[in-house]
């Protein structure tokens, strides 16, 4: 069974949640004998390795395009990365000329999903859509900013849209797969005769065991000898690390020792450096680590998690929450904004703590339990590793394998 899958990004250097989800997804496929083509926007310079194709994966990448005229190049470039609506002609050919396809499964919205759902329907193939940023289950202000004006510049490719039928997707998908148990029953009060199906992410759980922290202290020597507070993710104003720095007088205050690491690639530039102005203007550089965005699965990120006391998770928004089962794997303790992902995961008390961003006195409480009681921490911990073990990357990924040859088997049945 060979099944597309069209990614809007999948860029190395700026490595994500969702980019981790779909590897281990696709890893966890093959497990089961489902094989996978990636298709995927070109980079404007070659990914050397490219971390699918070093896996087994092949990746054909297409020209994209962000189809609106008056646009400064940072924001560009921040549409690329995190949110703009591309367009290609490229994709429409590929899809159409790949053989022996079973299944098109789109992991974006927008034009290029649009594309997707267009060659799915000419060649009579099942047509799948997982949602992973969350569409319905956003805060409003989150989805306010989505919907403002592109800086003013005129969208040329709302053609293109009409014409691949980009806003049906959805209605006209032959399932839609969400990370999120409330976006799913968002989404069927919505579609109620449509099959919407929750699909956690997977964590290759044997990575955690083994010890990397040697590797992260060799990487960042300022770890040694700090109580490091973990945010690992994107530097992007959803992920929300502008409202930690804003917590750290206080943390410093009471724990000297702490070390604050944000971890992860700058895909919002104003954003990153906004966030490098706080850190200056505090004079907080020797209580702030900025790494960068590191490979998948890479030794420095596991050994960050291992050698970090807590990992903190400020998010606006988060669907799932992929970080707190790693934490978990690796024996990290979680505090965790209440969005709807972390909510599902974490009994606040139990496995980790939950807090409200509106409450910044409840969030210190939770961090001050952690760092003064190790003993309790450790056992919520236990507790979290112990539900970590269900998420397992085969185990997770056998349930879509039986969607696939579902979906395969009804559509046979209706040609």
């Amino acid at each position: 069974m060979l099944i597309a899958h069209i990614l809007r990004k999948l860029d190395p250097v700026e490595w994500s949640g969702t980019e981790m989800a779909i590897q281990r997804l696709l890893d966890g496929l093959r497990a089961h004998g489902v094989q996978a083509r990636v298709f995927c926007p070109r980079l404007p310079l070659p990914a050397d390795p490219d971390p699918l194709v070093r896996a087994g994966v092949p990746v054909h990448r297409f020209r994209a395009f962000v189809p609106v005229l008056g646009l400064s190049q940072e924001r560009r470039r921040q549409l690329v990365s995190v949110g703009g609506n591309l367009m290609s002609f490229q994709l429409l050919r590929a899809l159409w000329r790949q053989k022996d396809l079973a299944v098109i499964h789109t992991h974006t919205l927008g034009r290029l999903g649009g594309i997707g759902l267009t060659v799915a329907r000419q060649r009579r193939l099942p047509f799948v859509v997982t949602i992973h940023g969350g569409l319905l289950d956003l805060p409003k202000k989150l989805q306010q900013t989505f919907n403002e004006p592109l800086d003013h510049g005129w969208e040329w490719g709302k053609l293109f849209g009409l014409l691949f039928q980009s806003h049906r997707l959805l209605r006209d998908a032959d399932a839609i797969l969400t990370c999120n148990s409330r976006e799913a029953a968002l989404l069927q009060q919505q579609l109620p005769a449509k099959r919407v199906v929750t699909q956690p992410h997977g964590v290759p759980l044997h990575l955690y065991q083994e010890d990397h922290s040697v590797a992260a202290l060799t990487a960042f020597p300022q770890l040694a000898n700090r109580d490091v507070l973990l945010c690992l993710g994107r530097l992007d104003p959803v992920k929300n690390q502008g409202w930690l720095l804003d917590q750290l007088p206080t943390i410093v205050q009471k724990h000297p020792r702490a070390l604050l690491v944000l971890a992860g690639p700058c895909t919002d530039e104003p954003y990153g450096r906004l966030l490098k102005e706080k850190i200056q203007k505090a004079n907080f550089s020797a209580h702030v680590l900025l790494t960068g965005g590191l490979p998948p699965n890479d030794p420095r990120v596991i050994g960050l998690l291992q050698t970090a006391r807590v990992l903190l998770l400020p998010s606006l928004s988060e669907t799932f929450g992929l970080v707190i089962l790693e934490a978990w794997a690796a024996g990290t303790m979680v505090i965790a904004a209440r969005a709807s992902g972390p909510a599902a995961l974490v009994r606040s008390g139990n496995n980790g703590w939950l807090f409200d961003l509106d409450d910044p006195a409840g969030f210190h409480q939770a961090l001050e339990q952690t760092l003064g009681d190790p003993t309790q921490a450790r056992s919520m911990v236990q507790r979290g590793r112990e539900l970590a073990a269900l998420y397992g990357i085969e185990a997770v990924a056998a349930h879509l394998r039986t969607l696939y040859e579902e979906l395969v088997e009804e559509k046979l049945c209706t040609t």
